[in-house]
């Protein structure tokens, strides 16, 4: 993914699948398509692997704790959601 929105929520209290459920409401209602990737920092994850809805979870070491990188993955076509 090369570009995508950064979302911020650092509250301990709510699941990282519903902070990514959040976000990509947001992210549709603001870009009129639906993201499918999600990058975060591996600390975040409970599992190697995550599926939040129809996004996929990624961890990735650069993105600091707290914060999401939504997006479309490349290989996905936009006119796919």
């Amino acid at each position: 993914m090369d570009t995508g929105m950064l979302w911020f929520d650092n509250d301990p209290k709510i699941a990282l699948t519903d902070k990514v459920a959040r976000a990509a409401e947001y992210y549709k209602s603001k870009y009129g398509h639906a993201a499918d990737t999600c990058l975060v920092n591996p600390g975040m994850m409970s599992e190697p692997s995550m599926q939040s809805g129809r996004v996929r979870v990624r961890p990735m070491r650069t993105i600091l704790p707290g914060h999401l990188w939504i997006g479309v993955n490349e290989n996905t076509p936009l006119g796919a959601d």
